[in-house]
This record gives structure tokens, C-alpha cells and sequence, in this order.
């Protein structure tokens, strides 16, 4: 495999700095390499990409398959839409737009207006739309933008009726949205302090604020709501009741599912913020109001989630009262339309939407055009009306029309792609894990393969963070499928698919559970011939990044290649870095000492092995990347290329004006999906 003789990889020279890990002598010999900035760095990355870009330019099959995905991309995309102060809204891709446009209409059959098309913005599509707000009576949009994929977002405010903006603009803001008060004068958001210019990619982040932005005035003169200076870790999201009578803020712990919830209300000037729940013990999301009742959407003694009416005058637990029970199903999420609850559930990692009174009796199941995704469902909750997309492995987005009253769907927008999805098959199967835990997975294919142990098959997950894989359309996958490969996708412990109890199944000392997961997801597609080692893939990408170097350590006989992706490799350092530190009760803290020796038992860049044959691998990563630090791939792409015997490739890709994968531009889609798909096709001798 691979090219005939072994790559001359870029020289990385390894220093003498070591670390003492409660009492673990442990080498960091390139260290150097977090310095994204230095000459050094730059040099090898520059060394590196042009090896690679080498590697890839010489497949003869790129060409034809970065044709077939730029000819497959070129289709209209539509988004669901969604109805503010009597104005519809919509996103539009007319096929190869870098960015999506937003328009804006006053009724369906008006002809649409752009409101916002972030391709005007930059050259190359890399300044994207990240976040947006529409005020209550349909005037004003606050919008935040992106620049090469970073997590910084600055937000502006657009006159809806002139498309012009105001002189309002928002910087350092992370991990925010905004919500607008029923006055339509401003709105809430949170923000971080200015951080340092030269490394604000880098530096972690501590101490959100919760502010109020009044339109027309300076972000110098918002009003602070709240912050708290004895909880550097907190973070705070600010939304405004349906009702406009109350604030209610969500307040954060680094990535864990538990938060606390507290409120202000708006009705009274200067009023004190409310500890409603003032303890991390479970996830509870307020869904809206009704007068001085919260329903809230938990996990509390519920790992599946159920709907409770909390009243604020009452609010001792005792009196909790249950209107939606914990179902088999997992609750996604749930929303207020037609005075209803719409409510998303998770059925084996699929679609199921239920509609209910609020009293919580049940009203019915809404008929979804089959096995998928469905999303959307946006709107107040006196609209009888709503959209909703569904998706499936070879489905494209495809757009309804939902009537709250009669229950009936209409098709709105069906997407033309060139390819017949009859031609292709989805199954979901189960699989035993190591300890018996039965792991579903969805396998895609063209119809009538042999399973004779000879299809190359691309293995993909994610496995953490409480986050669900449901089926989904991607030209992408569709053009691997064009070429006889089948599309596995397994949804391992540590995700969201069946409430929290999975999670927690793949979380911290149970983190050896995903990766297990997942290399018996592969062993049970080779023992069941739909593929062999030689012609497995496996990939993913963050935190699914680690998931692919720990069982490339762990196992790399079972793979023919791998395929990290802006991955957390280097567990005994990742809450060094900008965001990282909020992954610890998802992984544990490095500088605890038993969360240590758990982390670097299994840490990437930590368990490769010097004089091993490792699977052909393709690291890929951007340099602008502030939610993963690119750190962690440079080093792991040296260090396996130091350990690595044998011709198999070791490469790694840095993508330049990107970040961790939101808001890339298509051209950049399209060019690393093709030589994604030209790296396996000359490593699994597919073509």
C-alpha cells in the first residue's frame, strides 16, 4: 500500500523537555510545535504541506472524483423557514456558493429579497455567518460573523426594511447567541474580555460576562447583567420568555449537560437575578413560560429527559409537577407551537416527533416521510403553522410544510441531485461491544453488493459530549458510495443516542468504552464480509479526532487507514488551550492524579509505539482552528512519523483560513473531501 518506497517526511527535531505528571516522568519532545507562530512552526508546516500536497496531486483519481463532487454540490440547498414579525425567512445555496444566502419575503409567494449574503464579505468565503436573532416585530437582525473559522464572533445589527446596517458592533464574543427583549430595543448576549491580539487563538477563556446591548449605543455602554468573578469557569446564555416577562440564564460548566438556572424579571426595573436551581446535578432547559410557571425540559432523575412545570411562587422540588414523562425514547428537545409541545425524541438514534398538550396528554405522531432526520419545527407558540426538514443517508434535505391542526405535511422544497437514491440502501444493525453492550450502526451501500469481504468500507463516529449521529445527506459520502464503498456509521457510548446514561457510559474512566465501541464496529464488519482490514477506513473528527488516534494506537493491524480529523490528541495538555480546559468533566483534569494515569493510558500522542507499522493516515487540521488548537495534530503528525515503520503514508494536511470545520467555505469542502477520497483509493487499491 502506499507508494513504493517509504516518504521522506519534514525533519522535526525533538527537544529534551519532559513534564512530571504526579510523580510520571513524561517527554514532550515537540513541544515546539504549539507555537503556531514561530519560524520553526512555520517552516515544517509549510515543509509538511508540501509533502502531502505531493502525495495527493500524484493520484491519478483525484481529478475525476473532485469533478464528480463539484457536479454532485451544484444544487439548490434550501433552508427550513422561519416567521418573525409577519416576515418569512429562509437560507439559500444556489450550488456552489461558498456561504449560504439569507432572504427575507413578507408571504411564500412573494419574491424573496437577499437580506444577507456573507459571499460579498470576503474574497475567498471565508468570513461566514455565525449566529443570528430576529427582533419580535420582524425589524431588526443582529448577526454575528466568523472569520477562517475561528470561534470568535463580532455582531453587527441590519435594518430588515433597508438592508443597511447600524453602527452597533459587538466584539470578543464566544460561545453566544443573542436574545431580543419584546421592545424591540436591544437584546442579551455574552462576551469575554479583550483578549491578548497576537495570541487569541490560543489563550484560554475564563470569566463570560452576561451583557444587555441597547440599540445605537457603543458595546462600551452595555449594561453588565451578570458575571461572577469567584467563578472563572461559568458561562452564561441570556434568553428572553415568549412573554418578555423574564430573563433566564442558563448558566454553564465547561461542556457538562449540567447547568444551573436562574432568572430576572424584566417587568421590574433593577430587579435581582433568582437562583431558581443553584446546584450542577442534572440538565434543565426552560421551554417557556406560562405566567409565573417555567416548563423546563430535564434529565433530573430522568436520563432520557420528561417535561416539568416548576411555579415560581412554589418552587420548593416537592412541588415539581411531571406534564411529559421519561419515554423509552430519548428527548432531543421540545418546543411550543399552536399553544402545543412538539416534541423531538430519539428512537435508536432516529427521527420520531410527538406532538402533546400542555396539560401533557397526547396528541399525536407526526408521519415522517421515513427512517431519518428531522429538524426545524421554529415558530411562536400561537403559529399554527411551521416547516421541518428530513434528511437520510440518501436523502437530501427535503423541506415540509407542517399544518399544527390538521397534523398534515405538503412538500415545500425537494432538492434536485443527480443520482437516484432507489440505486442505494440504509440497514441498522447491532453489534455486541467487548462487554456485550449491544452498539447500533447504520450501513449504507448500493443495492445488490456481494458481501464477500472486498468492499471498502469508511467507519465513522464520534462517541462523546452527549451529542447524537442521526442520518444525514452528504454529496461527500455520496460520491464514495458512487464508488462502491459502503458507509458505516456507529453510534458508540458517550453520545446523546439514548439519554444520558450512554453518555455517561463514555465519559472519563468509562472513556476505554467508545473506543472499544468502535473497533468492535470494525471487527464485526469484517467477520460479517462486508469488508476485510485491507479495506477498512475509519475516521472522525474533534473529539471523534481522538476516537481515531486512540484506536489507530490501539489497534493498527484492524485498519487500512485513518483519518483524524482536528482532533483532541494530546490528553495530558488540551486544558492548556483557549476553550479546552471545559472539556474536563467530559475527560477528567490532567492534573488530577487519577483522571492522569486514566488520560494517559490511552492518550494518542502518548501510546504510539516506536517501530510499529501504523495504517496509512491523513491528519487534517486548520491553522486557525481555536476550539481544537492545531498543536495537537502538529505534534501527533510528528510523532507518529518518527514511530511510524513500513510504506504506509503518514501525512497530515493543514488547511490555511480555516478553523474547526463551521462555516467553511465549499470550495474548501470540496477540495479536502476529494483528497480525503483519493488517499483511501490509493491506499485500499479501490480504483
Amino acid at each position: 500500500m502506499g507508494f513504493s518506497s517509504k516518504l521522506t517526511y519534514p525533519n522535526a527535531h525533538q527537544s529534551e523537555q519532559s513534564d512530571n505528571y504526579h510523580g510520571v516522568i513524561v517527554a514532550d519532545p515537540y513541544r515546539w510545535l504549539e507555537n503556531p507562530d514561530s519560524e520553526e512552526t512555520q517552516a515544517w508546516i509549510a515543509e509538511e504541506n508540501k509533502v502531502t500536497s505531493h502525495y495527493l496531486e500524484n493520484i491519478r483519481a483525484k481529478q475525476q472524483i473532485q469533478q464528480r463532487l463539484t457536479q454532485l454540490w451544484d444544487y439548490e440547498k434550501y433552508g427550513s423557514p422561519f416567521k418573525r414579525g409577519g416576515r418569512y425567512f429562509y437560507f439559500k445555496n444556489d450550488g456552489l456558493q461558498n456561504q449560504s444566502v439569507l432572504y427575507a419575503l413578507n408571504s411564500l409567494e412573494d419574491e424573496p429579497k437577499i437580506l444577507l449574503d456573507p459571499n460579498q464579505l470576503s474574497e475567498d468565503g471565508t468570513v461566514a455567518l455565525s449566529g443570528l436573532s430576529i427582533s419580535d416585530n420582524g425589524k431588526w437582525l443582529a448577526y454575528g460573523l466568523s472569520k477562517s473559522g475561528s470561534d470568535w464572533v463580532e455582531y453587527q445589527v441590519r435594518d430588515i426594511e433597508t438592508g443597511q446596517d447600524c453602527s452597533d458592533r459587538l466584539k470578543w464574543i464566544k460561545f453566544s447567541g443573542t436574545s431580543w427583549t419584546k421592545d424591540n430595543q436591544g437584546f442579551f448576549y455574552s462576551r469575554y474580555d479583550e483578549p491578548n491580539e497576537s495570541t487569541k487563538f490560543e489563550d484560554v477563556n475564563y470569566y463570560q460576562k452576561l451583557y444587555y446591548h441597547r440599540l445605537g449605543t457603543t458595546q462600551a455602554e452595555d449594561t453588565l447583567i451578570y458575571h461572577r468573578p469567584d467563578q472563572k469557569e461559568w458561562g452564561f446564555s441570556g434568553g428572553v420568555t415568549e412573554d418578555g416577562k423574564y430573563l433566564i440564564i442558563s448558566v454553564w460548566l465547561g461542556t457538562d449537560s449540567k447547568n444551573l438556572l436562574f432568572y430576572q424579571n424584566l417587568e421590574q426595573p433593577d430587579s435581582e437575578v433568582i437562583e431558581l436551581i443553584s446546584d450542577f446535578e442534572a440538565s434543565y432547559g426552560v421551554i417557556d413560560n406560562d405566567g409565573d410557571t417555567f416548563w423546563i425540559q430535564t434529565d433530573f432523575d430522568a436520563p432520557r429527559g420528561k417535561v416539568i412545570a416548576v411555579d415560581l411562587d412554589n418552587c420548593d422540588r416537592s412541588n415539581w409537577q411531571e406534564i411529559i414523562p421519561e419515554a423509552p425514547e430519548t428527548l432531543e428537545s421540545v418546543g411550543i407551537l399552536n399553544n402545543q409541545f412538539v416534541v423531538d425524541y430519539l428512537k435508536d438514534a432516529r427521527s420520531q416527533i410527538k406532538i402533546f398538550d400542555t396539560d401533557g396528554s397526547f396528541v399525536r405522531e407526526v408521519k415522517l416521510p421515513g427512517i431519518g432526520s428531522a429538524g426545524g419545527f421554529d415558530g411562536k407558540p400561537e403559529d399554527t403553522e411551521t416547516f421541518y426538514t428530513f434528511t437520510s443517508f440518501t436523502t437530501p434535505a427535503t423541506i415540509y410544510r407542517y399544518d399544527m391542526q390538521t397534523g398534515e405535511s405538503k412538500l415545500f422544497r425537494q432538492p434536485q441531485v443527480d443520482f437516484d437514491p432507489e440505486d442505494y440502501q440504509t440497514q441498522q444493525v447491532f453489534y455486541p461491544s467487548k462487554d456485550g453492550t449491544k452498539i447500533p450502526m447504520f450501513i449504507t451501500h448500493k443495492k445488490g453488493i456481494k458481501l464477500d469481504s472486498n468492499n471498502p468500507t469508511y467507519l465513522y463516529a464520534y462517541g462523546g459530549f452527549n451529542i447524537s449521529l442521526t442520518p444525514s445527506f452528504s454529496v461527500s459520502n455520496l460520491v464514495w458510495l458512487e464508488m462502491g464503498g459502503i458507509f458505516a456509521v456507529a453510534n458508540l457510548r458517550g453520545g446523546g443516542e439514548y439519554g444520558e446514561a450512554w453518555h455517561q457510559a463514555g465519559m472519563k474512566d468509562q472513556k476505554q468504552n467508545v473506543f472499544d465501541d468502535f473497533i468492535f464496529a470494525g471487527e464485526w464488519l469484517i467477520e460479517n464480509k462486508y469488508t476485510s482490514t485491507k479495506k477498512l477506513a475509519i475516521a472522525g473528527g474533534s473529539n471523534g479526532g481522538l476516537l481515531v488516534g486512540a484506536c489507530l494506537t490501539q489497534r493498527p493491524d484492524l485498519f487500512a487507514a485513518a483519518l483524524p480529523a482536528v482532533g483532541v490528541l494530546d490528553m495530558l495538555r488540551f486544558h492548556k488551550f483557549t476553550i479546552g480546559w471545559a472539556w474536563c468533566p467530559e475527560y477528567g483534569d490532567p492534573e488530577n492524579e487519577i483522571d492522569f494515569q486514566t488520560l494517559y493510558a490511552y492518550s494518542p500522542l502518548h501510546n504510539l509505539q516506536e517501530g510499529t507499522e501504523y495504517p496509512a493516515t491523513m491528519i487534517t487540521t486548520a491553522d486557525r482552528d481555536d476550539r481544537v488548537v492545531p498543536a495537537h495534530s502538529f505534534k501527533f503528525a510528528a510523532a507518529l512519523q518518527a514511530a511510524h515503520r513500513g510504506n504506509n503514508p503518514v501525512l497530515i494536511r493543514i488547511e490555511t483560513k480555516a478553523g474547526h470545520g463551521a462555516g467553511k467555505p465549499t470550495t474548501k469542502i470540496i477540495e479536502e473531501a476529494a483528497d480525503k477520497w483519493a488517499f483511501l483509493v490509493k491506499n485500499m487499491e479501490i480504483i
